[in-house]
């Protein structure tokens, strides 16, 4: 077999890689849905208690990471907003 372009040894981009995943999910989500209905709408009060902790550590990024932002008694510039 002649390869003189390579094309036996070429991957697939990242790109194209993604879109198949994706692809491949959606796929799977619409025969799920359509046969599993019923237990995904019982799941979902479960899913929206578990979406809040989950939220909550993720989406805080760090307490304290911040960098300049004004802490407590950082700045004394303001007392009680009246000058002195």
């Amino acid at each position: 077999m002649n390869d003189d372009k390579g094309w036996l040894e070429r991957r697939p981009g990242k790109g194209t890689f993604w879109l198949m995943v994706a692809l491949a999910l959606a796929v799977m989500g619409f025969l799920l849905r359509g046969e599993h209905k019923v237990h995904l709408l019982g799941a979902l009060p479960w899913l929206i208690l578990l979406a809040c902790p989950l939220m909550h550590v993720f989406m805080h990024g760090g307490h304290g990471g911040h960098g300049g932002h004004g802490g407590h008694g950082e700045h004394d510039d303001h007392k009680g907003g009246r000058d002195e």
